[in-house]
């Protein structure tokens, strides 16, 4: 247990799961983290369901932060940030606002400013994340450190480079969106062939979970695991067929790009 001090700008989902992770994990103590969340309704239920600090304003406190998680929209960061600039001093600044880029805090916080860009994925919610960060200049390996183990209390976590953040975010960001999409398709061909609607949510996801798992635990390589599946003639070679001609690696990948291209967008002023 530390005695890390941790205010979080934003109860929504990802807000409440990284504190339930950091709660989890022993990170910091309960009684040392406050949420910022507007909302009343909202922060009505993450004091009673979990018992957290939240007020609905920005206050004194946060001057007593050693971390300020900026957990929003990114559509609503110019806000946020204008309104915090006043509380901020030296606290190492955590974002999980999609797209936007460091060199926005730095505006408002000053060149000096320790920032840690990251760019989780919903998965985070049941502690199976996957988190990419960078960071600014003057923040320090300890700091890194700090972040580092904070997002893998919610699953894995990489470091790389703020020009690569984007693709991430097309992908890992995005990601979730199109596997349950993928799943959803599953579970409709299932009831066409004749299994109820339960049968075929249930082995649709079981499936593509247990691929999921197969894959990170085995380390081989997709397309060997795909060769094991796949008979001479036979009904899985049929089905590659088809979503080979449906053009399905084009389609996945035009979505990556284009969601890529839309978190730079968003990083846009």
């Amino acid at each position: 247990m530390t005695d890390h001090k941790i205010t979080v700008v934003g109860g929504g989902r990802m807000g409440e799961a990284l504190c339930l992770g950091i709660v989890k994990t022993k990170f910091a103590k309960l009684k040392n983290i406050n949420v910022i969340e507007p909302l009343k309704e909202r922060a009505d239920y993450l004091r009673e369901e979990h018992c957290f600090n939240v007020f609905s304003e920005y206050g004194e406190f946060i001057l007593n932060s050693d971390i300020l998680l900026i957990a929003v929209k990114p559509q609503v960061i110019d806000g946020v940030l204008s309104s915090i600039v006043d509380f901020y001093k030296d606290q190492i600044v955590v974002s999980i606002a999609a797209g936007i880029p460091i060199s926005r805090f730095l505006e408002n916080f000053g060149e000096n400013a320790k920032v840690i860009r990251v760019m989780p994925n919903t998965p985070c919610l049941v502690g199976s994340g996957a988190s990419a960060l960078c960071s600014s200049k003057e923040t320090k390996e300890d700091d890194m450190s700090l972040a580092l183990k904070l997002f893998s209390s919610v699953g894995i976590v990489e470091e790389v480079p703020e020009s690569l953040m984007d693709a991430v975010t097309g992908l890992s960001g995005s990601g979730p969106a199109y596997v349950f999409q993928f799943i959803e398709a599953l579970s409709d061909a299932g009831v066409r062939v004749g299994l109820t609607r339960e049968q075929a949510l249930k082995f649709a996801a079981q499936t593509v979970y247990g691929s999921s798992k197969l894959l990170l635990e085995t380390k081989e390589h997709p397309g060997k695991l795909k060769d094991m599946v796949t008979s001479p003639g036979g009904t899985t070679i049929a089905g590659l067929h088809a979503l080979e001609k449906g053009g399905i690696r084009s389609t996945v990948i035009d979505a990556v790009i284009a969601a890529t291209n839309r978190s730079n967008e968003l990083g846009k002023k």
